[in-house]
C-alpha cells in the first residue's frame, strides 16, 4: 500500500489561482479589454498547470515509484496514471 503524500504547500498556489478567476470575474463584470481579460485567464490556467505538475512529479516520485516494487500494484499505478493524462 502506497502512502499519500502531502500536497498542503499547494493550496496557497491554488488559492492565488482562485484569486485570479475572481479577478478575470471582476473583469468581465466591469467591461474590461478582452485582451486584458484573456491575458488573466492565461496566467490563471498557467498556475493551475504548475499545481497539477508539481503533484504529478510527487505522484511520480513517491506513490508510483513506491508502488514498483508490487508488480500489481505498479501496473494499477500506471494505469491510473495513463487515464489521467488521457483526459483534456
Amino acid at each position: 500500500m502506497t502512502s499519500n503524500p502531502c500536497h498542503k504547500k499547494k493550496v496557497a498556489s491554488l488559492r492565488r489561482v482562485i484569486g485570479q478567476v475572481n479577478g478575470v470575474i471582476r473583469m468581465i463584470e466591469s467591461g474590461e479589454y478582452c485582451i486584458d481579460i484573456l491575458n488573466q485567464t492565461k496566467a490563471a490556467k498557467n498556475a493551475l498547470n504548475t499545481v497539477e505538475t508539481k503533484i504529478l512529479e510527487t505522484h511520480l516520485t513517491h506513490c508510483v515509484q513506491e508502488s514498483l516494487s508490487n508488480r500489481d500494484d505498479g501496473n494499477t499505478k500506471i494505469e491510473e496514471l495513463i487515464k489521467v493524462l488521457k483526459r483534456n
